[in-house]
């Protein structure tokens, strides 16, 4: 009997800590849950209206990369280029521009890969999707408020989804069929159609709102993201690390010599490759960085190369960034947090599994509220009105 009240006691505490976890963050998870679901598309969506990107093969090799960084410099001058993505030869090149201080400017220029001539600049700030991604990490509000807001959030959505699943689990397996199947019948009050919206819907749901809470974690905090590296059996430096030249650069023309080889020449050794983009040396100590994307829409296989600004020797790095081939299982798992958050790991079915399965979770923080109003105010009885003659 005492052990039967105890348990009984544990159930009302984590049914206690689930409602009030649910109050605290229903509408962050509602807006993060709805912008998700918005931004998982992004790239399709793009593709029908950037027709400003497609450029008409010609016999002629690609400008090089120093004449693109001189073009770029005087369309947008005074800003820093992040990198150059150089794509199939029917692809106009982008030039990425980004300063994260004192705001964040970012803004892209596309450029005739034979040619050089300007085609378009587009401010990544602005636009439906700035707005939909603005909305997904920070509510809209100030950056410094919102990312707190959103992390913190998404870390107790954790809780919330694990003792939701505690609720959910019934006492015997005589009622287990009972809690994964909907029993309505024509008489079925809407109070208890709301309660099995919320916990059936949320239970078959709950795989899918634990990876995508549990990514989001990983690319919020970053002890949530060692601890997650280590716990796979990480070893190496889970940091993004460009190494130095191993000389540095001594102001002669050989700087422009030797990046704008660097593409070509890895056109030739990656010839399965998607797309190249090149980052430029930082400074006259620092490498030059290219990222290699070896699939079309999908991050955690790239393979990230470090050269010597002098030499183009490649430079070897002890990171989980480097070559997709030398990247271990816990390395594998960091490197694929992005791909499993928008679902782009499974292809254009895992995106939609998980822009259904956002779209989905958006609903739970309306029905735990209107579950927890209806038992709240339930025995509120509403005055009576006294009719006077």
């Amino acid at each position: 009997m005492v052990e039967k009240k105890s348990k009984k006691n544990k159930r009302k505490l984590i049914l206690q800590v689930h409602k009030i976890l649910g109050l605290l963050t229903g509408i962050v998870v509602l807006i993060v849950s709805i912008t998700g679901c918005l931004w998982v598309f992004k790239e399709e969506i793009e593709g029908f209206y950037d027709d400003y990107s497609q450029v008409a093969v010609q016999e002629l090799n690609f400008i090089d990369a120093s004449q693109v960084k001189t073009i770029a410099e005087s369309i947008i001058p005074g800003k820093t280029i992040h990198g150059v993505i150089y794509g199939p030869p029917d692809e106009a090149l982008e030039v990425v521009f980004y300063e994260a201080e004192p705001e964040v400017f970012y803004q892209s220029v596309f450029l005739n890969p034979y040619t050089g001539e300007f085609l378009k600049r587009i401010d990544r700030n602005s636009g439906f999707f700035a707005f939909v991604l603005d909305g997904h990490l920070h509510l809209w509000l100030p950056k410094a408020i919102g990312s707190l807001v959103v992390s913190y959030a998404i870390l107790l959505f954790l809780l919330i989804i694990i003792s939701g699943l505690i609720l959910w689990w019934p006492k015997n397996r005589k009622n287990f069929r009972q809690r994964l199947q909907f029993h309505w019948k024509s008489s079925t009050r809407w109070k208890r159609k709301n309660f099995d919206l919320h916990t059936i819907i949320g239970f078959y749901i709950s795989s899918f709102t634990l990876i995508f809470a549990f990514t989001g974690c990983i690319m919020a905090f970053n002890w949530f993201y060692f601890i997650a590296y280590k716990a796979t059996g990480g070893d190496k430096d889970p940091r993004f690390v460009v190494p130095n030249s191993e000389i540095a650069y001594n102001q002669t023309s050989e700087e422009q010599l030797a990046y704008d080889q660097l593409v070509p020449r890895l056109k030739e050794t990656y010839k399965e490759a998607k797309s190249f983009e090149l980052h430029y040396p930082e400074s006259d100590t620092t490498s030059i960085l290219v990222e290699v994307s070896n699939s079309k829409g999908l991050y955690y296989n790239m393979d990230y190369l470090f050269f010597d600004q002098n030499t183009l020797k490649e430079l070897e790095v002890n990171s989980i960034y480097g070559k997709y081939q030398n990247a271990d299982f816990a390395d594998k798992v960091i490197r694929m947090n992005y791909d499993i958050h928008i679902g782009a790991i499974g292809g254009l079915a895992g995106k939609l599994i998980a822009f259904l399965a956002s779209l989905i979770a958006a609903s739970l923080p309306v029905t735990g509220i209107i579950l927890w109003y209806g038992k709240k105010f339930k025995n509120i009885k509403k005055p009576e009105l006294v009719l006077k003659n």
